[in-house]
């Protein structure tokens, strides 16, 4: 039988807080119940003010950036939610959700589900920091020239070539929407060096069949905006959320019968 061995613990000499605190949210307790909050301020700024003078979208930047945004600042993050908001049918997580829906599966766990996939990196979450990253450490550099030093890697042998975070080839061409997008949001007044790079290394993709993806559009707005890279991922799940769950919710009063079920044939066991 053989001893035990014994590993000698020892102290990491960290001193916990007694109270969590945070900067982005305060609750003023009421006089009568101190554990019921009578008003609560965002990063200073009354709540009930807030509803009654700026839009989601102001609150939505303040929450994350801790100051209102300027008004070109706020159209273009409202353009891109408005451009975030539905993957699409085509897109797996939006699969996930209606598989959720018609599966009926409760209807509080179609959004958790469909956000777990979101959060990979195939036209996911995943990619958002990387690309911000990518942008944020190239766009001092001359773009065609950052293209043709990443062309002259060997080009994958099949599938498609994401060629750098948040860019690349889309079912062996160019993803045309998410370039038709960035092409608008590149021309306002509030798109910083991120957008205006990224549109200037897509172009130069062009003739490879690559250009933007989806992530790669998203992440450059978030740090146009001045979004930390860690923020990116969360917020592009949050921006995406309201069409992962309108089409899962579509589906959860219908019969199974409403999805297609795959036939055999089409399964593939590899040996």
């Amino acid at each position: 039988m053989s001893k035990s061995r014994h590993v000698a613990v020892e102290s990491r000499n960290e001193s916990f807080v007694k109270k969590t605190r945070t900067t982005i949210w305060q609750e003023v307790p009421s006089e009568d119940n101190p554990y019921i909050a009578e008003t609560c301020r965002c990063h200073g700024y009354d709540l009930i003010e807030l509803m009654q003078n700026r839009s989601f979208v102001d609150v939505l930047f303040l929450l994350f950036r801790g100051e209102l945004p300027q008004s070109g600042q706020s159209q273009l993050l409202e353009h891109l939610m408005i451009a975030l908001i539905n993957p699409g049918p085509r897109h797996p997580a939006t699969r996930a959700a209606m598989n959720a829906g018609v599966g009926k599966t409760d209807s509080v766990h179609i959004l958790p589900i469909a956000l777990a996939v979101l959060g990979g990196e195939h036209l996911g979450a995943g990619n958002i920091e990387p690309a911000m990253r990518f942008l944020r450490k190239h766009s001092k550099k001359d773009a065609s020239a950052v293209a043709q030093e990443l062309l002259a890697v060997e080009k994958p042998d099949e599938g498609d070539w994401p060629i750098a975070p948040g860019f690349g080839s889309r079912y062996a061409g160019i993803d045309q929407l998410p370039n038709s997008i960035a092409e608008q949001l590149v021309k306002m007044p509030s798109a910083g060096k991120c957008l205006q790079w990224g549109q200037a290394f897509a172009s130069a993709l062009e003739a490879d069949q690559m250009g933007w993806l989806f992530p790669g559009v998203a992440a450059a707005v978030f740090a146009d905006l001045g979004f930390q890279p860690r923020m990116g991922p969360g917020l592009f799940q949050l921006l995406s959320a309201p069409g992962l769950y309108a089409h899962g919710i579509e589906l959860a009063n219908k019969p199974t019968t409403a999805m297609p079920f795959i036939q055999d044939e089409n399964y593939v066991i590899e040996t």
